[in-house]
Formats: structure tokens, C-alpha cells, sequence
């Protein structure tokens, strides 16, 4: 489907000089002279390459449509990850870096969306929050306040994040996946 160059939104796919580009960021900026145009930031999705490209309203970019499927993980082998899917159970191998920083996240039998073209996966999207429980983290300073004063603390997956000094080591919190932030504590 072909779209406006103003039109493009964080997270669509473009397809642009023969490859598959997802557009990270965007920014539409008006000079004083001339016409407006957006600035868009993108990753090509095969090789991982960025670019910064204008697009003007006048130009037209192909928008792809992705197909997405629901896969349950099951392993890490080496740097690939295993998938099954839950109504053919057909396994699949994936490479770690596909995830990005995400992978670390991965829980056993964890549900994750992957995008495919042509058959191919090239995405996969992990749920926003999860929950970990917290294995370390540092003694609270006396005499600090309780507003905004967070703390570091490693979680039962080896990530750092910072986390209210309530927090102690063995307690579950919820966090957010690709923010890697402290959300709340888990019930």
C-alpha cells in the first residue's frame, strides 16, 4: 500500500531501496523556505543498517503488511533461539539478535509475536511487562528520601535495573521489557 511521505509512523515497515526498513523515529519539520518534509530514522530489518531519510508530502514510500504469529519459546541452542508454534507445533530456529535487548527477557514457554515476510520471520515482539523476581539489590542509605530516589538491582535474568528502595532481593516486581524499567511490584 503506498502512503504520503507525511504519513510514515514510528513502527511501520517500509519497503525502500529493495529492502525492508522499520521506522524508528520520526520528526516533521516545517522550514521557513520550502516545503515541509519528515525526517525519518530506519533499520533495515535484514542486515540491521540505519538511515536518516526526507520524504517529502509529494513522495509516495510502500508500506508492507506483515503477517504476525503467536509462538511459545521453549530454549535457548548456542546463539539460537527455539519456537514452536502452538497450533502446528512446528519448531523454529531463530538468531538471538533478532530480539535485540529483549532476548534477555525470553522466560520459558513465554507466548511472543513474530512478524513474518514472505513466509520469513524478520521481528519478533515480546510482551511489554513481565514479571522477575529481584535476586540483588543494594541496602537502602539512611537518611535518603523516599521521592524519586531509586536504587540498582539485578534480576533472576542477570538485568540491571533500578528500583524503588523498597525493593529488597526475593521480591517479584513487574517490569518493562524494552524500557527495562522498574514498573510495580507484582501481587
Amino acid at each position: 500500500m503506498k502512503i504520503s511521505g507525511v504519513d510514515i509512523r514510528p513502527g511501520n515497515i517500509l519497503e525502500y531501496e529493495n529492502g525492508l526498513w522499520k521506522v524508528a523515529k520520526i520528526q516533521h519539520t516545517q522550514p521557513g523556505k520550502g516545503g515541509a518534509y519528515m525526517q525519518v530514522e530506519m533499520k533495515n530489518l535484514i542486515d540491521g543498517r540505519k538511515t536518516n531519510v526526507r520524504f517529502r508530502s509529494a513522495d509516495t514510500v510502500e508500506k508492507v503488511r506483515l503477517d504476525t504469529k503467536d509462538y511459545q519459546y521453549l530454549y535457548a541452542e548456542g546463539d539460537m533461539l527455539v519456537f514452536m508454534d502452538v497450533e502446528t507445533y512446528e519448531q523454529i530456529n531463530l538468531a538471538a539478535d533478532l530480539l535485540g535487548d529483549a532476548a534477555a527477557f525470553l522466560q520459558d514457554g513465554m507466548m511472543v509475536t513474530l512478524e513474518m515476510y514472505d513466509e520469513k520471520p524478520i521481528s519478533a515482539q515480546l510482551p511489554d511487562q513481565i514479571e522477575a523476581e529481584v535476586v540483588e539489590a543494594d541496602a537502602v542509605v539512611k537518611g535518603q528520601t523516599a521521592s524519586s530516589s531509586y536504587k540498582p538491582a539485578v534480576l533472576d535474568n542477570g538485568v540491571r535495573v533500578m528500583v524503588p528502595p523498597f525493593i529488597s532481593a526475593g521480591t517479584r516486581i513487574i517490569v518493562d521489557v524494552y524500557a527495562r524499567e522498574y514498573v510495580k511490584k507484582a501481587d
